[in-house]
């Protein structure tokens, strides 16, 4: 089953995107993800920094979405989006305490290119099941590559996750992923090539869909670009599960549409 893509703009530092987002807020979990905006940071006294997570339950363009819910439109002319990744020498494997994911070195130049518009990899992180649906369609896992610039515009490319042949470098990923939240393994000599994640038809260009919409765990920050590519990578049944034995569920609900569509070249 196919699907298409996605834009992401945010507001948000390199930092915490290294990190997977885990920046020093309060305590979250995908099960209470419902209750995210009522999430209270103690240390605070004052309305609004007292709810660090309120664009979580007060925004408008939150992420992700349901597909099928929404009006497609295939006239407005889009940029082309152009695929640049390389191997990285020195990927740091990061268990982010919600996530399974891999951080860039920093010598690393990796990116994507929409129009005259350039944004290096960062990291790229999974989540099972999918985030993004299609009507009663979920995904086994999904894949999203974060990109920030250096003006903290930011742009996450979104591919969806099924079972069937494994992946070796996915593989290579879950195994040198540590077991505890907050751990990372770094100088491990071993090469990731991001590319080999990407469906093997895309190459450098094709066909996407286009959503503006948020960072789909707290703090919800919205002025998001994501892409999100049709056609689906694959894994194995042993390897889901193995991912599974690191995080499971951890993916957010569907959102709103409040008006937004979606755009497709």
């Amino acid at each position: 089953m196919k699907i298409n893509k996605i834009i992401f703009i945010g507001t948000v530092t390199i930092f915490y995107l290294k990190i997977g987002f885990a920046f020093s807020g309060p305590h979250w979990n995908h099960e209470e993800q419902a209750h995210w905006g009522a999430i209270e940071d103690t240390s605070q006294t004052e309305v609004p920094l007292m709810y660090p997570y309120a664009e979580c339950s007060i925004g408008k363009h939150q992420s992700p979405i349901d597909f099928a819910a929404a009006e497609i439109n295939n006239e407005k002319k889009l940029n082309e989006l152009r695929i640049w990744y390389d191997i990285d020498i020195a990927p740091i494997f990061f268990n982010s305490g919600h996530g399974v994911q891999v951080n860039t070195s920093l010598d690393y130049r990796g990116e994507i290119e929409v129009g005259e518009e350039s944004y290096p990899l960062i990291q790229f992180h999974f989540h099972e099941p999918s985030e993004h649906v299609v009507g009663d369609k979920k995904f086994d896992a999904e894949l999203h590559y974060v990109h920030v610039r250096e003006d903290g515009k930011i742009l996450v490319l979104a591919v969806v996750i099924e079972e069937g042949k494994e992946s070796t470098t996915f593989q290579t990923i879950l195994d040198n992923t540590p077991g505890n939240g907050g751990d990372q393994n770094e100088n491990t000599g071993i090469k990731i090539d991001p590319a080999s994640l990407l469906p093997s038809s895309y190459h450098h260009r094709g066909d996407f869909f286009s959503i503006t919409g948020s960072l789909t765990t707290p703090p919800c920050s919205e002025g998001v670009a994501w892409y999100v590519l049709p056609e689906p990578i694959t894994i194995s049944t042993a390897q889901l599960e193995q991912l599974k034995r690191f995080y499971t569920s951890n993916a957010r609900q569907p959102q709103d549409l409040n008006g937004r569509v979606v755009l497709t070249k």
